[in-house]
């Protein structure tokens, strides 16, 4: 079994980290590619790109000409330990001992748009780059007949996630997990979503829905679960697995 999450735009570069083992990227020389490419852009070119303010495009324009090949211990850090966002305020790392960060290795991939895929214990260096970002916006990005990140990246995904045995559990958004084609998966996915019961109506509430997905993460990591239909046992936060409303690759747990 294999769960896919989606990245995080909020990164922590400075907090103390209780895991010093780590590997590189599946996909580095793509990903160096790729950032050598967006080193060629300036800081204007990054705003109207990403639609971020001046501050934050001077902050990835200077992560981008600092991006090296080379991945240590001051330019990089494990994924699931820079990745700050709702989702990894539920991956209680700071818990974690050495079984549970080698099972995440094993179980957890991050989506990403700079790095393809990324395991928990995969170095990554500081960047921006959503999934869904309009690559053709600009002329130099053009140049390099690159489509859009989908494009770029769905056959590598595929190859990878077509290793091993079991199921893909679909824990990323929409806009991360459509990099996934179906058609080139042979493996069985089950998309999992979380809805809040607010005014009488079931609803998938964003925010809860990302900690939610980070919750079930980390709730398979420290039971060790390899196998889907225990997932269902999920019942963080006040959430439970409803059967009336799931199918046999859609689950729903409500709250």
């Amino acid at each position: 079994m294999l769960l896919l999450l989606s990245p995080a735009k909020s990164l922590d570069l400075s907090s103390k980290i209780n895991c010093t083992r780590s590997s590189l990227p599946i996909f580095q020389k793509k990903a160096s590619d790729l950032a050598q490419i967006l080193k060629k852009l300036s800081t204007q070119d990054l705003q109207n790109l990403f639609g971020i303010s001046e501050k934050l495009s001077q902050l990835n324009y200077d992560r981008y000409q600092n991006f090296i090949d080379d991945y240590n211990g001051k330019n990089s850090r494990q994924a699931i330990l820079c990745f700050n966002g709702d989702v990894y305020s539920r991956i209680e790392t700071d818990k974690f001992n050495e079984k549970d960060f080698d099972f995440a290795q094993d179980h957890i991939m991050i989506l990403s748009g700079l790095y393809g895929l990324l395991r928990p214990l995969d170095l990554m260096q500081p960047y921006r780059l959503e999934m869904g970002t309009r690559l053709s916006k600009n002329k130099t990005l053009q140049q390099h007949n690159i489509k859009d990140l989908y494009d770029f990246w769905q056959n590598s995904v595929a190859q990878i996630l077509n290793q091993g045995q079991g199921d893909i559990i679909n824990l990323a958004s929409n806009e991360y997990f459509s990099v996934v084609n179906p058609s080139l998966i042979k493996k069985n996915i089950i998309d999992i979503a979380f809805k809040d019961k607010k005014n009488g109506v079931l609803k998938i509430i964003g925010i809860n829905a990302k900690r939610a997905r980070g919750a079930m993460a980390n709730f398979v990591i420290k039971n060790k679960i390899t196998q889907s239909q225990d997932l269902k046992k999920f019942n963080e936060d006040g959430y439970q697995f409803a059967n009336e409303l799931s199918g046999d690759n859609n689950w729903v747990f409500v709250r």
